[in-house]
């Protein structure tokens, strides 16, 4: 059995995190006396004070991780957040203090962003959030830069984690991977190929969105509210950004694409991105031992997609 991180484990974690990237950020000429970390969870996250640029660097990743695949994924994330920037669409812009490339550093790849101060009395309104989301889709509608077909669905990822969960009975049962590996075979060639997903789906445009859950990604600055997290960019239906949210909050989705001049939801894009998100939480228990405390976040979702039908009902 995988041996799980410890306490210890993860805060060494942490500090080689910390320390990467203010060797990086000094390097790139930015003063570091007081680096803070901000927040640790797949990724440590750090103000490299008193320069107003924040680090973010992932440190939970899959066993076989590769960083140039990595640092790929980042430049779009760097690249499309500049892009809305640079449109007026409010979001966390990329520090324009260094280059705007991800950088490597012992066995770390690392992106810096500008720093923005945060209004702590605000408590998130994810209604108001999710009735914004059009906007966001509107404006990015136009990026005209290379992005992969539902890549934030990490495909190869789930394939090889249901594999993986085969050797890890703890924490699946038989049960429910027999099930899952059923519900894959049926939603995978869905996600793998755009012309595939749009013969199921006619008449549904793809389009750049955000990847991961913009409504949870909204960050409450003193100046306004900003869209930010942009790590799972991808091209997709924009249903894919509001996946298990919820009747409430797709219908405050609807309400903001009324006024957007969008197109409003559809069930049948919604049951399959659902069910293509309770996959992917099953198969991040396979991080489980590099984040313990996943464990306990993933079990409620487990329970739920117990009592969904399967695959959405997708087979039917």
């Amino acid at each position: 059995m995988t041996a799980y991180a410890t306490s210890q484990d993860i805060d060494r974690r942490r500090a080689a995190a910390v320390d990467a990237a203010v060797g990086a950020g000094r390097e790139l000429g930015l003063t570091v006396t007081d680096a803070a970390v901000l927040h640790d969870l797949f990724s440590v996250v750090v103000h490299l004070a008193p320069s107003p640029v924040v680090a973010r660097i992932p440190v939970v990743l899959a066993g076989d991780a590769d960083l140039a695949a990595l640092a790929r994924r980042q430049r779009s994330e760097l690249d499309v957040a500049q892009w809305l920037a640079d449109r007026g669409t409010p979001v966390i812009p990329p520090s324009p203090l260094v280059p705007r490339e991800p950088v490597r550093r012992d066995g770390f790849s690392i992106t810096f962003w500008s720093h923005l101060a945060e209004d702590r009395d605000r408590e998130p309104d994810y209604a108001a959030n999710t009735e914004s989301v059009p906007a966001l889709h509107a404006a990015m509608r136009t990026y005209p830069g290379h992005l992969s077909f539902l890549s934030a669905a990490e495909p190869q990822f789930v394939t090889d984690s249901l594999a993986a969960l085969d050797k890890e009975p703890v924490l699946v049962d038989r049960e429910d991977l027999a099930r899952a590996r059923r519900e894959w075979q049926l939603l995978e060639p869905l996600v793998r190929s755009q012309a595939a997903f749009e013969e199921r789906f006619p008449g549904v445009e793809v389009q750049p969105v955000h990847g991961d859950s913009p409504p949870a990604n909204i960050f409450h600055g003193v100046d306004g509210d900003r869209y930010s997290d942009f790590e799972m960019v991808t091209l997709g239906p924009v249903e894919w950004d509001l996946a298990s949210l919820g009747p409430e909050l797709e219908a405050a989705y609807d309400r903001g694409a009324r006024r957007a001049g969008l197109r409003p939801l559809r069930q049948d894009v919604l049951r399959f991105v659902n069910a293509v998100g309770m996959l992917r939480a099953i198969t991040v228990l396979t991080l489980v031992p590099q984040l313990p405390v996943l464990e306990e976040y993933m079990g409620p979702a487990v329970e739920q997609w117990r009592t969904l039908p399967f695959a959405g009902g997708l087979d039917g």
